[in-house]
């Protein structure tokens, strides 16, 4: 537990934030470093301009039979909260579009406020297009979240933790995704580059599984029907009276990150329980996002320790 609290420690005082080029590029310097000491190589995947991701990746992505990943950039600071809560998808749905609505009033009365005084009634209609439009950017590639302690950073740490609890093995591959915060744009590059491979294998993928005590693993509707899978979770991630797991066999859920990009897939993601709402992420966007749950991280770490042998060896039975 001192490593991973050394790592915390680390991650959210020197590399708080990853958005820019260089704050990326520093990143990735001392990633690679830390998944050097922790037995993997690790190297860079660039895709282009035109997509402007760069993964990283340790192992080999055309040997691996699993892949586990994370997003390391850093997102926009959020207009208004993100809320997400993965198994109350009608809640998740009324919210975004709650919000939407909000962010267009916000953007007509504005344009109102400056026509009317003016007595420019032509120029409403293209003032609120360029608010509109102007506010949809400052969403995508606005400033940085300052605080991001669980929405950008807990992902990294845990799979950090992984890298060090599970020793190398070829079977298994880490990959760090870019531009989550742009429609997934790591996540779609490394697709189609590792098509082969990337199309047929599971993917795990830790993110947001900082702030919150009941621990969600959530298959793909495809890996709901791998029974091997299923138990292979169930006996690896005990209840342990701090965290508690739950393995999401049936039902809707809806969680946006870089799992669905890939068929095979089962997102993890740390969550607080509300009666009448369910299961939510709390503070996500804003300044209050300052909790990273050192006991999720390490309770990951061992539980993923475990989990990795024993389903790769039950895969190779078949």
């Amino acid at each position: 537990m001192e490593h991973i609290e050394n790592l915390k420690a680390y991650l959210l005082t020197v590399h708080p934030v990853r958005k820019t080029a260089g704050q990326k590029a520093e990143f990735r310097r001392w990633l690679t470093g830390e998944l050097r000491r922790a037995g993997w190589r690790a190297h860079e995947e660039a895709y282009g301009k035109f997509n402007g991701s760069v993964n990283v990746v340790a192992g080999d992505p055309d040997r691996a039979r699993i892949f586990l990943c994370t997003h390391y950039d850093t997102a926009a600071r959020s207009l208004l909260p993100n809320f997400v809560s993965p198994t109350n998808v009608a809640a998740h749905v009324l919210y975004h579009f709650m919000a939407a609505v909000l962010l267009a009033a916000a953007a007509f009365l504005t344009a109102l406020a400056v026509s009317f005084p003016l007595n420019q009634p032509g120029l409403m209609l293209p003032l609120f297009l360029v608010l509109a439009v102007g506010l949809l950017w400052a969403a995508a590639y606005g400033p940085a979240c300052q605080a991001n302690a669980n929405g950008g950073s807990s992902g990294v740490l845990a799979m950090l933790a992984i890298a060090k609890a599970a020793s190398f093995d070829k079977r298994v591959c880490l990959v760090f995704l870019d531009n989550n915060a742009k429609n997934l744009l790591g996540a779609s590059a490394f697709r189609k580059k590792h098509v082969n491979q990337a199309g047929g294998a599971l993917f795990l993928n830790f993110d947001c599984v900082g702030d919150g005590e009941h621990l969600l693993l959530m298959p793909s509707k495809y890996s709901r029907w791998d029974a091997g899978l299923l138990d292979a979770l169930e006996r690896a991630f005990p209840d342990t009276g701090t965290v508690h797991p739950r393995i999401l066999r049936k039902g809707l859920q809806y969680y946006p990150s870089d799992h669905r990009r890939f068929k095979y897939n089962v997102a993890v993601c740390a969550c607080r329980h509300l009666a009448g709402l369910g299961y939510y992420i709390p503070h996500l966007g804003t300044k209050r996002d300052t909790v990273l749950r050192a006991e999720n991280i390490g309770y990951i770490a061992q539980c993923m320790a475990q989990f990795l042998p024993a389903y790769l060896e039950e895969e190779e039975k078949e």
